[in-house]
């Protein structure tokens, strides 16, 4: 097994091999809709990451389609222990290595952008990790020398000039094998080369939608960017990087932060209103970025973060079956179509779910986000201390100090409040292990071997420090209670655990007859969606959960379920295909009160998240 990555002045957690956390339960069901889905099927309906990919030696797409796809494809095959498609992995794999020339340059010759193997750099290392393939650490040595050579006299730009940080996560790879001095001088290359993020995100971000293009305003780039100080920490060890990347953060949400607490990005930064779209590649790469600061950093909150993305954006970001995507979703949506949206840059097709709506790199990129959540489940610190980074039914395989350990992870989290951890090990072991209480629980509740423990928490983590014998059953429960959030206008969003609950909009949805790939979709709404939600009473509100379906982000059978007071906001209507902005509350001008159903956002792909609030308890009609 080969965890990873080690530096020289600061020292990043432990990431595990694809393959040693297995899915199980519905996060297996997810991650098997997604093998037989888009992803299983790309090659055969996508010309771009076909067999006239440049990346597989023909004269088709050579720029960052066929990487973007490989990013995805080697860690959901080995997470799934799949032989089909590593089989499928194994021809692209094959051919990007052989294609290194004698200089140390990889790839198609008809593109010699950095970017893409940039991307290319993360797939074969994974696949590395997950096989012990040494011709990519072989590889990697070449290549590195040749950027050493070659990035003076040709520097990053455009793209790569973005997201240089990548990169140089893949330099530390290597550097974790080889101890190699001359990789810390192409480290200090490429971040001299680098946008500085830390000081642009830090109180330089636009404080409204982006009107012209910047790769400082570009969604992906900013959700790659974030990343940098991280990246940064690894070479200076310098602890004010996380508080630089926090600021960061906090003035995204101040002027781009929506009510599921993302900021929006559609294409560019979109400002912070309910039907401002965030684009499927945003959501993907800030996912890989957690999960690169929740090594780095380590605090509790990047698990936090990273459930928040998993259980609700990604989820909603394809049709149930993994069959198509949106290009963006949005918090308000209440139809799925064709028609012009306020983006700040994108075509009127960017919402409906299809193979290639609006543009392709979505289409490539959206398979990294299930896998790379998956190995991320868990982390080994510098300790030895296995740490969970989020909560969700797994196996998990590691070696620590030279012994053998599996925990096996039960659980229907985020839809179930209690996790159940059963430990095994080859010999006994003395190992701390850590348990994230996440930020929105008060009240958490700790049993090992059925005696309650006291919990303690540091930056988000309870450390359990003993001797493990094999058997033990640790079980943590972490009530699940509705919390309102508040926004802009007097607005309110719901939440529930790391779930945003959003208003059950019946969806008909049509086919669009003759669609390339599996198929395209728009959807429209069965029933009015203009609620106001009464909320004084919301400290008493339960929600009912229930073990997620065969197919578990499915409106018709959703795993959990919040019933609460509203009515009908009779002045709030459409603007053209969007939702209006919630009207200013509180609403006086209403229908009758009734009940409204609230469900996962992952479930709806027609959803209202931000409502406005009565005036029923304010002496309004």
């Amino acid at each position: 097994m080969t965890n990873h990555v080690i530096a020289p002045r600061a020292t990043a957690s432990r990431e595990l091999a694809p393959g040693a956390i297995r899915p199980r339960g519905w996060l297996e069901r997810q991650l098997r809709l997604q093998a037989t889905g888009l992803t299983g099927h790309l090659e055969e309906i996508w010309p771009d990451v076909g067999g006239d990919s440049g990346w597989l030696g023909g004269d088709g797409e050579s720029w960052e389609r066929g990487p973007y796809y490989l990013d995805g494809l080697v860690p959901l095959a080995y997470v799934l222990d799949d032989d089909g498609l590593k089989a499928r992995a194994q021809r692209w794999i094959e051919w990007m290595i052989g294609s290194q020339d004698s200089t140390g340059f990889f790839g198609p010759t008809a593109n010699r952008d950095w970017w893409p193997r940039m991307i290319a750099l993360k797939a074969l290392t994974a696949y590395s990790d997950a096989t012990g393939d040494d011709r990519v650490e072989r590889l990697l040595q070449r290549y590195f020398r040749y950027q050493l050579d070659e990035l003076p006299r040709r520097p990053l730009a455009s793209w790569a000039a973005s997201r240089g940080a990548d990169n140089a996560l893949s330099v530390w790879w290597l550097h974790a094998r080889t101890g190699e001095d001359w990789l810390l001088k192409l480290v200090d290359l490429l971040a001299s080369q680098t946008l500085d993020w830390e000081t642009n995100l830090g109180g330089e971000v636009i404080t409204g939608k982006a009107r012209v293009f910047s790769h400082f305003t570009h969604g992906p780039n900013v959700a790659m960017g974030l990343k940098a100080g991280a990246v940064a920490m690894l070479r200076d060890g310098d602890e004010s990087h996380r508080a630089r990347t926090e600021r960061g953060i906090a003035e995204l949400d101040r002027w781009h932060g929506q009510v599921h607490g993302w900021f929006s990005g559609d294409e560019w930064l979109g400002g912070p209103d309910a039907s401002a779209g965030i684009e499927t590649c945003q959501v993907v790469e800030m996912m890989f970025t957690t999960e690169v600061h929740s090594r780095v950093f380590r605090g509790g909150v990047y698990g936090d973060r990273l459930e928040s993305l998993a259980y609700n954006l990604l989820a909603a970001s394809c049709d149930p079956w993994m069959r198509s995507h949106q290009y963006h979703q949005q918090p308000n949506q209440v139809q799925v179509s064709v028609a012009r949206r306020a983006w700040s840059f994108a075509g009127d097709d960017s919402n409906i779910f299809g193979l290639e709506p609006n543009f392709g790199c979505c289409t490539a990129n959206l398979h990294q986000g299930w896998p790379k959540f998956v190995r991320s489940l868990w982390t080994v610190d510098t300790d030895d201390a296995l740490r969970v980074v989020a909560y969700a039914p797994a196996e998990v395989s590691a070696s620590i100090r030279g012994v053998g350990v599996m925990l096996s992870v039960d659980t229907e989290y985020p839809f179930e409040d209690t996790v159940v951890i059963r430990v095994g090990v080859d010999e006994e072991v003395d190992m701390p292990l850590r348990l994230r209480i996440p930020a929105w629980c008060t009240d958490a509740e700790l049993e090992i071997d059925g005696h309650v423990q006291s919990i303690e928490t540091v930056d988000g983590y309870h450390t359990v420090d003993r001797v493990w014998h094999g058997g033990e059953v640790i079980s943590l429960r972490l009530p699940i209670r509705p919390r309102v959030v508040r926004r802009a206008g007097q607005a309110v969003g719901v939440r529930a655990g790391a779930v945003q609950l959003v208003l059950d909009i019946p969806e008909n949805w049509v086919e669009v007859v003759g669609a390339p790939g599996l198929g395209e979709w728009e959807i429209h709404p069965r029933k009015s969606w203009n609620y106001a939600l009464d909320t004084a009473g919301s400290d008493d509100w339960t929600v009912a959960l229930s073990a997620p379906a065969t197919v578990p982000f499915q409106a018709e059978a959703p795993p959990m379920t919040l019933t609460v007071p509203g009515a009908q906001a009779r002045e709030w209507r459409l603007a053209g295909a969007e939702a209006a902005p919630p009207p200013p509350s509180p609403v006086f001008d209403l229908g009758a009160m009734t009940t409204v159903r609230l469900v996962p956002y992952g479930c709806a792909r027609i959803r209202i998240s931000e409502f406005p609030v009565t005036g029923v308890n304010l002496g309004g009609a």
